[in-house]
């Protein structure tokens, strides 16, 4: 496929692939906002890049994860281990730890039933 365009849409030749941006194609821009002095635009860029090895269904686990009110402490401990050592994603677990702390003190995890 060298076209996304509504006539590629209406006779179903695009996939959930042709829309899809790739890890490579973010680490590369994660460098060139971290080269450029935009060092929070490169972390982002860089969590992307790692949470293109999760699959969708998990994805939206760990969304379901970080509101707040809906996981214990414990419980986003594991979401961000779970991070690291299955998927590779180091910065995106770092991420998740930092949640974990900032729901602490906020007083934002999941009260006990």
């Amino acid at each position: 496929m060298t076209e996304i365009d509504l006539d590629a849409v209406a006779a179903g030749e695009l996939s959930v692939e042709d829309l899809q941006i790739s890890g490579e194609t973010l680490r590369a821009q994660a460098e060139i906002a971290r080269n450029a002095g935009y060092g929070e635009v490169a972390a982002n860029l860089t969590r992307a890049a790692e949470l293109t090895a999760v699959p969708n269904e998990e994805l939206l686990r760990m969304y379901e994860m970080l509101r707040p009110g809906r996981a214990s402490y414990e419980e986003l401990s594991q979401l961000a281990d779970s991070l690291e050592a299955e998927f590779l994603a180091p910065t995106t677990a770092a991420f998740v730890r930092e949640a974990a702390e900032v729901y602490r003190r906020r007083n934002l995890l999941r009260r006990p039933a």
